[in-house]
């Protein structure tokens, strides 16, 4: 088992420059450059502030199953609630007017940092 000695504001500074954050001016011309209103792409992409996606429990659930598919075993209360810790912690860290999209890779990237070779711990 990986033994994990970083701080969860360590996690979620390493996550902060994992995350694909724009402002509303971005979206806006990446919009432009599809051929389609802001808030067209607002709707296709689910895009929000980036505080509000990283608190969110859509995000904390997608996390979860991400860690369980690693784990191959449901995560343990004491994984669960650093999950949970660490989006908490990068969700306070965002600038107010940072966008984000529900689609990434977060749940991914937060599973690899917070247990990059988790082995089930049931395993044979």
């Amino acid at each position: 088992m990986v033994v994990d000695t970083l701080s969860i504001q360590d996690h979620a500074q390493a996550l902060q420059g994992l995350l694909s954050t724009r402002t509303l001016n971005d979206f806006a011309a990446e919009a432009r450059l599809d051929g389609e209103s802001l808030s067209q792409a607002v709707e296709r992409y689910e895009i929000d502030y980036a505080w509000s996606v990283l608190g969110s429990e859509r995000l904390l659930d997608a996390t979860l199953a991400a860690l369980a598919l690693q784990l191959k075993a449901a995560p343990s209360a004491p994984q669960s609630a650093r999950v949970a810790a660490v989006l908490q912690a990068a969700a306070a860290a965002q600038p107010p007017e940072a966008l984000m999209s529900f689609d990434n890779d977060v749940p991914q990237q937060l599973t690899g940092l917070l247990w990059p070779a988790a082995e089930p711990a049931h395993s044979a």
